[in-house]
């Protein structure tokens, strides 16, 4: 009797074998598999590592690159000449800052081998506040150190709050070609009522407290607001001209225009007593103070610190954004 005739046919072929013989060929397929899933898990742990490693070995070089670089310098034994740049917009938000240019003053006056303290200014002017904040500092250190004097350097522009600041040195120094003063005041904006009736746009304000919405671009001006708004001003422009005849003193010259909000070169700024020589911070470092080699104490922005205020700008303009869509404003 054949093996077809007793009911027990050999399986066809490319068909699996069921029953126990089966079982070695099965087990050694999921070790196979177990095994390549453990290679691969090993693989993205280590590549999770290594990039994880580079990206803190990135935040730290960059981090260091943007400390202020006077925290790296070794003490010197000879004199030197201190530096403060002041560039930019003044306002809390800038480099500018008070926080940041007082953080550089208090450092150079405070370290035992400066000579002369220099603060170099590139600004068209911003904040009163905190160019007042930098004026009355430096007035403080020149009280706490009067055997260290602080010289003003104008390079291109030192206008309205930049020359707020300078008032305060001992003295002024400028390029011929800088442009100096604009001590003044202004309030700016934009009135579209004219435009809105031509378009037959209807402005719907709603406010608590009878000139809250005062200064509206899209309603009319109100007389007594706008009175309101010039007194400031001009209050604000009396403090700015006692602060320049303070640090000024005689060395102005008595000329009507000199607080018109007007500018002038540098050397015509010579002329008029808004600044007393031409010179470049290496001429007053080699010249005046004495000390020819500078030592740069401006306080910068460190990495970290750039990073978070690049994501809560995002992340407030979001905010706004989503405010706006529903029908709300953020003023």
């Amino acid at each position: 009797m054949n093996e077809e005739e007793n009911g027990k046919l050999p399986p066809p072929e490319n068909e699996l074998p069921d029953g126990p013989g089966s079982e070695p060929w099965q087990r050694d397929l999921l070790n196979r598999l177990a095994f390549a899933s453990l290679v691969e898990q090993r693989r993205s742990r280590r590549w999770s590592l290594v990039f994880k490693f580079s990206v803190l070995l990135y935040l730290v070089v960059v981090t260091i690159i943007y400390l202020p670089v006077s925290l790296f310098e070794s003490p010197k034994s000879e004199k030197h000449t201190a530096l403060v740049n002041l560039r930019g917009l003044i306002s809390d938000q800038t480099d500018a800052s008070a926080d940041r240019v007082v953080t550089g003053l208090r450092a150079a006056f405070k370290n035992k081998n400066t000579a002369g303290v220099i603060v170099r200014i590139n600004s068209p002017g911003g904040s009163p506040v905190q160019a007042g904040y930098i004026n009355d500092e430096i007035r403080r250190l020149r009280e706490k150190y009067p055997e260290i004097p602080l010289y003003a350097v104008i390079t291109d522009v030192c206008a309205s709050g930049g020359y707020y600041v300078a008032a305060a040195a001992d003295k002024i120094y400028a390029s011929k070609s800088s442009l100096v003063g604009s001590i003044g005041v202004l309030m700016n904006g934009f009135g579209f009522v004219e435009t809105m009736n031509k378009l037959g746009i209807e402005r719907r304000l709603m406010t608590a407290g009878e000139h809250k919405g005062f200064l509206d671009p899209f309603s009319p001006q109100d007389p007594q607001e706008v009175s309101h708004v010039q007194t400031l001003l001009g209050q604000i422009h009396e403090q700015f001209i006692e602060v320049v005849k303070r640090g000024r003193g005689d060395r102005l010259k008595n000329d009507a225009e000199l607080f018109s909000g007007l500018v002038w070169t540098g050397e015509e700024g010579v002329t008029l007593g808004l600044v007393d020589a031409l010179g470049s911070s290496g001429y007053v470092a080699r010249e005046v103070i004495g000390a020819e080699e500078i030592v740069d104490f401006t306080a910068s922005r460190g990495f970290l610190e750039r990073l978070a205020n690049r994501f809560a700008s995002s992340f407030g303009g979001a905010i706004v954004n989503r405010f706006e869509l529903e029908g709300w404003q953020l003023r």
